[in-house]
């Protein structure tokens, strides 16, 4: 197996279960894994292919995005949809959507994945619900093995058509066999359930108010047939929770408990307007949440009670969320805000520390995402770790505290990105596709699918 040794790193940030922070650090890699951490004296004597120098450099486990909608990253900021709230955004939007082709959905994937790893993110969670015009799941699973992403695709689902009392227009919804079907052979062809898997398959369909009663309780009954996990939207503004309680005659969290959607497999994106009753529901159960600050700020949802979720013990991870209600998907950025929401939402400079937010973003989506190969530097961990130049002008002035800095002094680019053990971002440049090509050809998409051209 090959042996890279990482060595002369500033300040290593573990998150191990010590929290240890490390200086003149060093990683030893054996192919995909982590197999020793210390002092680069420590490991001085240890034999590798490769040696690479991060003498100035932060490094820290890879971030974890929970929750993102890829193929938006064609649609962001349409005039249309600039200043509404989520249900009149999804109704200007759900049209544009219809137009999507399989073509789309491999080149925002790929966009959105390079803006994703480029700011620090190793593992993404992206949650497909739109299936127009031949476009499959499969389309995005290609692209993230291209780019070399590890990637938890989650077959998302819309059932409940306007005609039937739901949000979205008939013609982007599915027959709820065709969608248990297809999921049922997406687990089957892709799904890996060993340690360090790249690919796993998630079901969700999703958000109460876009599909059946009927089909989350059978997508619940399937997923845990094959032992994967679930994902939807959840509590995310006061209209999600009027159309809960007008529907179904219950909150969104009593909804998702009558039907067996709470436990360890099950993250539930957003819940902005979750309630004492439902946060102790999701800490008694192991459920997790995966926090969405600047698509909650977007949209005017509201700022979710993070601070009383970790108190509580609830697993939470951060998400960028759709590139159409954030409009970025830049990993970095994500986490300084999850920071900043708190503390402004709580008149209290000490409601979220900087190296809490980081933690969220690393061991907390590794545990949103039940996963423990992931999110720390540590022997027997997947080989998934950022490097941030301490030289760059971002850092100027906050040496005293890199980790910190990392977040208040808002870094946007990383220098280095390993995945499973390959280096797919060296000195800050992405290694596994041409970028810049990728951008003109998703901007061209993008015109087209705005535009109408494919519809």
């Amino acid at each position: 197996m090959p042996r890279t040794l990482i060595k002369h790193i500033h300040t290593l940030v573990t998150m191990d279960d010590a929290r240890r922070e490390l200086s003149d650090a060093a990683l030893l890699l054996e192919d995909n894994r982590i197999v020793r951490v210390g002092t680069t004296a420590e490991l001085a004597l240890e034999q590798a292919d490769e040696v690479i120098d991060l003498t100035d450099h932060l490094v820290l486990p890879g971030f974890v995005n929970t929750h993102h909608h890829m193929y938006q990253s064609l649609t962001r900021v349409v005039p249309a949809a600039q200043d509404c709230e989520l249900f009149d955004w999804l109704k200007a939007l759900y049209p544009i959507w219809s137009g999507l082709t399989p073509e789309m959905i491999r080149v925002s994937t790929q966009t959105a994945m390079a803006e994703l790893i480029l700011s620090g993110c190793t593992t993404a969670s992206d949650h497909l619900y739109i299936y127009p015009n031949g476009c499959k799941l499969d389309d995005a699973i290609e692209a993230a093995t291209e780019i070399g992403m590890r990637f938890h695709a989650s077959r998302g689902a819309m059932s409940l058509g306007e005609s039937k009392g739901g949000l979205p227009p008939d013609r982007v919804v599915e027959n709820e066999d065709d969608i248990l079907r297809d999921a049922r052979r997406l687990i089957e062809t892709y799904h890996d359930d060993e340690r360090y898997a790249m690919t796993r398959i998630v079901v969700a369909p999703c958000s109460p108010f876009s599909v059946t009663t009927d089909l989350m309780r059978e997508a619940a009954h399937l997923a845990r047939s094959y032992g994967v996990s679930l994902h939807t939207h959840l509590a995310e503004n006061y209209k999600d929770i009027d159309f809960s309680r007008e529907v179904f005659g219950k909150t969104p969290t009593e909804y998702v408990e009558d039907l067996g959607w709470v436990g360890h497999d099950v993250w539930h994106a957003h819940c902005v307007q979750l309630d004492k009753e439902g946060i102790d529901l999701f800490a008694r159960t192991g459920t997790g949440v995966a926090h969405c600050p600047c698509s909650n700020m977007r949209l005017a949802s509201g700022i979710a009670p993070i601070r009383d979720m970790l108190d509580a013990g609830v697993k939470v991870g951060i998400g960028v969320d759709g590139s159409a209600s954030n409009d970025g998907g830049q990993m970095l950025n994500e986490v300084r805000q999850a920071m900043l929401l708190q503390r402004v939402g709580r008149l209290d400079p000490a409601a979220m520390s900087a190296r809490e937010a980081i933690e969220m973003a690393t061991r907390g989506g590794a545990g949103v995402l039940n996963r423990d190969d992931i999110g720390q530097l540590a022997p027997g961990f997947a080989a998934d770790f950022i490097a941030f130049d301490l030289n760059e002008l971002d850092f100027a002035g906050g040496w005293h505290d890199p980790v910190a800095a990392l977040l208040f002094c808002a870094s946007t680019k990383v220098s280095w990105s390993f995945i499973n053990g390959r280096a797919v971002v060296r000195e800050g440049e992405l290694t596994t596709v041409p970028l810049r090509n990728l951008v003109r050809h998703h901007n061209l998409l993008s015109r087209q699918l705005v535009n109408g051209e494919t519809r």
